[in-house]
């Protein structure tokens, strides 16, 4: 079998597998702009505190360091735009929050991937799924599944931004796609809808963690600032603003991932639910949820920023 058909074989079952995008790309060490990019939002407390962010900054930048012998890295996307939404006056989710934690679901599609390539060719590698510092939307443009926007998140044309990204970094090698340019233009609707002005333009948009709803409302584990909080509306885990905007997700389709369909019961969390949600019930309907991450007390924590906004509204 030649390298094309190869090729050819690896990415019809990617799709078959559910996967809307593939690409493939040499692995190497980022480019000098990313390096510079990345160290400059560091130094200037971008990432807030997620300390982790500062941690094997080396294999971040290359992730050979990651995986002996690696030629290549393998970037799919997965679908996970839900077919059914939250009704707009209850207390808004994230959109990938809405059925069961992506760790769980891509890693079992990498895994399968990673195994029928091994009946096709032997090859030594790791899968990834946002659990080790790889620069996913990097190596995703790369590949030529889609490109970086002005709101950070990896657009992809023609379907928008509502994917999961994940990798295999492995010895294989194919023949490589094209990395895709921008395709932003001069649209900025992204950084004028902020609710907080977290994406401060420039040649690369930079993402302010401190001002972002989404990293407040999950990953700050102390107290959300009240200039932050009292923006928050009726968001109670993350937000979607900067991608809900963005014309390319006009492209947007239900997924076809069953395991991201949110349950009736998730559906119909309104105020009055989460403000007598008991951690029996957080426990009952969050159980293979990515909501579990903000923890029980985090979630009070936000659903009573959104009651005091609700009273002062």
């Amino acid at each position: 079998m030649n390298e094309f058909s190869l090729k050819n074989k690896i990415f019809e079952r990617a799709f078959a597998l559910g996967f809307s995008a593939c690409g493939i790309t040499p692995v190497k060490e980022v480019d000098a702009d990313c390096r510079l990019h990345f160290d400059k939002w560091l130094q200037k407390g971008k990432e807030a505190r997620m300390q982790y962010m500062r941690n094997y900054k080396d294999k971040r930048f290359d992730p050979r360091l990651l995986v002996e012998n690696a030629r290549s890295v393998l970037v799919v996307a997965l679908n996970y735009y839900p077919s059914i939404h939250i009704p707009e006056n209850h207390p808004q989710f994230a959109l990938y929050s809405y059925g069961q934690d992506y760790h769980i679901v891509l890693k079992e599609k990498l895994n399968e991937l990673f195994s029928y390539i091994n009946t096709l060719i032997p090859i030594e590698g790791r899968i990834f799924c946002d659990t080790a510092p790889v620069m996913e939307r990097y190596w995703a443009q790369q590949a030529g599944i889609g490109f970086i926007g002005k709101n950070t998140q990896l657009i992809i044309p023609g379907k928008g931004s509502f994917f999961f990204l994940g990798e295999i970094i492995s010895s294989l090698e194919l023949p490589w796609d094209t990395p895709m340019q921008n395709r932003c233009g001069h649209c900025n609707s992204c950084i004028e809808h902020c609710p907080t002005q977290a994406l401060i333009p420039g040649d690369f948009t930079t993402l302010d963690s401190n001002r972002c709803i989404s990293y407040q409302t999950i990953e700050n584990r102390s107290d959300i600032p009240f200039e932050i909080g009292s923006k928050m509306n009726n968001r109670v885990y993350g937000c979607d603003t900067c991608q809900k905007v963005c014309p390319w997700n006009r492209f947007s389709i239900p997924t076809t991932i069953p395991e991201f369909e949110p349950s009736s019961e998730f559906l119909s969390l309104d105020q009055e639910k989460l403000e007598h949600l008991t951690h029996e019930d957080y426990n009952r309907i969050f159980k293979k949820s990515a909501v579990k991450r903000v923890k029980y007390e985090g979630l009070l924590r936000n659903i009573n920023i959104l009651r005091k906004n609700k009273s002062e509204s």
